[in-house]
């Protein structure tokens, strides 16, 4: 029923009742001999008429108020729903008996919806703006890292071999003088050092990827092209192994890292690697015979240690390093490695 329905039928509802209730309480208390007799006799100086017509009309403003007090109520109610839609609240469905007032409620739930709807919507076309940025902004930095390794690569680095080659003749022709020849020595030494800082400078900025390979042939393909490149005594132990591609890609960014920290700080003339499978964990073990360093004022103080340690954590693994000064420092990274089915491989 509509609401013009609803209040036309209770007006006269409430008019005809009292009227008839009123009427019929006369005829029964003072029986007339005809309906003139209404207008005839007179109540508080009033015809009895008119006191029925006045007191059926004030029934019906009363019910008239009543019934504008429920529906300022309900009004409220609605003003409440659609605040609680501005501010982005849920809104509670109040069930009714009115037509127009279900129909009102159910506009109002469909326009929360429709907000929830947009405000997902752009949230997630944020999010993906977001990391289209950052994905364009790493591919920036990739690109001016790779730019500043080539030159690199082109100018210092081949500057730092040729002026290794020109000392290495020198010191062969030994230099009659002892002071200058352990001076000449010492720069051979210094410019060897060089060297091998570049090429670790070199493998951060350029590192290599997988592309395509899998752990086992990258971690080698990374280890013999280091044999070729660098004075070092170098061995490893790779197995064939089968892992996820965010595991592979961990594992393989920390044996870049531990063998850049080698290089540059290690003054090794060893260095071990062995990645291997062993009672349900993926286990990657760098070592090196180095000049060593202490692990806890270490750990505070070094980015490369911390962010070995975030890419274990972020897969699940351990970090764990031990080293003696003198006596060389050992990298190991436990991963303890799942099928898709849950079961330990």
């Amino acid at each position: 029923m509509t609401i013009w329905q609803r209040q036309i039928l209770s007006s006269f509802i409430t008019f005809f009742l009292f009227a008839i209730v009123l009427s019929g309480l006369t005829f029964i208390a003072f029986p007339l001999d005809a309906w003139s007799d209404l207008w005839s006799r007179r109540v508080m100086d009033l015809p009895y008429g008119l006191l029925i017509t006045t007191m059926s009309t004030t029934s019906g403003l009363l019910v008239g108020v009543v019934q504008g007090w429920m529906w300022r109520r309900r009004i409220h109610a609605v003003e409440h729903q659609l605040d609680e839609v501005i501010r982005g609240n849920p809104v509670t469905n109040e069930e009714s008996d009115i037509y127009e007032m279900k129909e009102i409620e159910n506009k109002i739930i469909q326009i929360e919806n429709k907000f929830t709807r947009q405000a997902k919507l752009a949230q997630r076309l944020s999010t993906e703006r977001a990391e289209e940025r950052e994905k364009s902004l790493q591919e920036v930095v990739i690109q001016e890292r790779n730019r500043l390794a080539r030159e690199l690569h082109d100018s210092v680095s081949q500057q730092l071999f040729a002026a290794s080659m020109m000392m290495s003749a020198i010191n062969d022709m030994n230099p009659p003088d002892g002071t200058v020849r352990k001076q000449m020595q010492m720069v051979e030494k210094m410019i060897h050092q060089s060297q091998l800082e570049m090429r670790a400078l070199l493998l951060h900025l350029r590192p290599a990827a997988l592309n395509n390979k899998t752990l086992s042939e990258g971690a080698e393909e990374l280890l013999y092209e280091l044999t070729q490149k660098v004075p070092m005594d170098i061995e490893w132990t790779v197995e064939s192994l089968v892992v996820d591609k965010g595991i592979e890609d961990q594992l393989f960014r920390i044996l870049q890292e531990s063998v850049s920290n080698t290089l540059r700080h290690a003054k090794a003339s060893t260095l071990t690697v062995m990645l291997i499978e062993r009672d349900g964990n993926i286990i990657l073990r760098v070592a090196d015979n180095g000049v060593g360093f202490a692990v806890e004022e270490k750990k505070t103080s070094s980015y490369g240690l911390q962010t070995m340690q975030e890419r274990a954590f972020e897969v699940g693994g351990t970090l764990k390093i031990v080293s003696l000064k003198e006596e060389g420092t050992r990298l190991e990274v436990k991963i303890p490695y799942r099928k898709d089915g849950g079961e330990m491989q």
